[in-house]
This record gives structure tokens, sequence and C-alpha cells, in this order.
């Protein structure tokens, strides 16, 4: 059951799809956070960014998920999103 309160939560989840491009990380973002999917999705241009928070046994859990761009071009500024994500 998804819950709607943002700030609120017990346990945060920080992720990052990474991968080659056209393989679906922006669909897998926009299904879980909004529940939209569509066959005719563009390219990332950057990182996008979502929350979804979801009640799981009286515990509100809150998943914090960055869609990062699948572009060779763009692998020096994924990877320091990444790390600056991680530390």
């Amino acid at each position: 059951m998804a819950y709607r309160a943002d700030d609120d939560y017990d346990y945060l989840f920080k992720v990052v799809l990474i991968g080659d491009s056209g393989v679906g990380k922006s669909n897998l973002l926009t299904r879980f956070t909004r529940n939209e999917f569509s066959l005719e999705s563009k390219s990332t241009i950057g990182v996008e960014f979502a929350t979804r928070s979801i009640r799981v046994d009286d515990k509100v859990v809150k998943a914090q998920i960055w869609d990062t761009a699948g572009q060779e071009r763009l692998l020096l500024a994924r990877n320091r999103l990444v790390f600056n994500f991680i530390r």
C-alpha cells in the first residue's frame, strides 16, 4: 500500500539505476513511482530522481531512486554521481 507523507519514514533506501542506454531504467523508475509505462520513452539526459514510500508491517519504507543516463559519453558524470551518492 502506498504511503504519502514523504518526510515521515522509518527506513530510507537510496537506489541508483545504472545500465546501458535503452535497457529500461527510466521505465522501471516510472512504473514503480507513478505506476505508468510507455513503450515510447526517450533517453535520459543527465539524471532523473523520484521517490516512493510504502508501508510494510507498520513501518514506512521510503525509496529515493536515481535514474542515470546510459550513454557512454556521460559515463564520467554518472560515475561521479554514484561516488558522491554512496559517501
